[in-house]
């Protein structure tokens, strides 16, 4: 194991005692998501990805639960302890024969196809497979509640500020819509290395320059005061983006999705 990312699993375990605590026996199964689960887990950028399957029915505490549980974490003082994600659901919803918890379409892919079970019963075979519709629209609408604001164009215009925050942001700005456009391509998770590899092999502009160089920084971080890593990020990142709305508002229409097409659109002509 990658030595760095045992401070990854140290949350996991703690996280983990914690689901046992507050949960007791409607704690089904555990398991480990993401790059924890997959591989290509970064100490600087990657997150502690856990998801947990509860008994049926679910409950309206459950959601209260799962926040105290997150908190509790926190309060322990591990590395990274701040990173954790948890996603949860039960064996219903996550076959999709009902709605509730937190399990997007993508994730339930990735427990699917790469989750590891840290505890209980093995159920990934009863989890329905998304099809590549649902995870373009549901990243479709994550993309323009989260990354369509004022504020993010104006990082996409000059990511100055952006990299100055650091590693972590800077790296998921732009490697959320590398991972995007794979996914919608592909049908197929789009963990970091794959999408990467499949987007500098397609892509040839400043954008795919960008990419390989986000990718290669989730392992060795950039100097802030590297003039070369702002030549980069002005260059790539709105094509970047412009390639991936682009995409989508396609796709979208396609799919009927008028509504989440002209927005995309509409996001589309604010960044011309």
């Amino acid at each position: 194991m990658n030595v760095k990312a045992e401070f990854g699993e140290a949350v996991l375990r703690e996280a983990l005692q914690q689901a046992e605590a507050r949960f007791g026996k409607r704690l089904i199964s555990a398991y480990a998501l993401g790059s924890l689960a997959h591989g290509g887990f970064s100490v600087h950028v990657s997150d502690v990805d856990l998801g947990l399957v509860l008994a049926d029915p679910l409950l309206e505490s459950d959601s209260s639960a799962i926040a105290a549980l997150g908190e509790a974490v926190k309060s322990v003082g591990l590395p990274l302890a701040d990173r954790l994600s948890v996603f949860w659901g039960s064996r219903i919803t996550l076959s999709g024969a009902a709605a509730g918890g937190r399990f997007p379409p993508v994730d339930c892919l990735d427990l699917r196809v790469n989750g590891r079970l840290l505890a209980g019963a093995e159920l990934r075979q009863h989890v329905a497979v998304p099809d590549t519709r649902s995870m373009v629209v549901f990243a479709a609408r994550m993309a323009l509640k989260n990354m369509s604001t004022p504020e993010v164009i104006r990082e996409l215009r000059d990511p100055v500020d952006l990299i100055r925050a650091g590693v972590r942001p800077f790296t998921k700005r732009v490697l959320f819509p590398v991972r995007f456009v794979f996914t919608a391509r592909t049908g197929k998770i789009g963990t970091n290395d794959a999408a990467v590899d499949y987007f500098t092999a397609v892509e040839k502009g400043p954008e795919a320059v960008l990419a390989r160089k986000a990718f290669e920084w989730r392992s060795v971080p950039y100097d802030p005061a590297d003039p070369g890593v702002a030549v980069v990020a002005r260059a790539g990142l709105l094509p970047l983006y412009r390639l991936f709305i682009k995409d989508y508002a396609s796709r979208l229409g396609e799919y009927g999705e008028d509504a989440l097409a002209r927005d995309m659109e509409v996001w589309h002509a604010r960044l011309a």
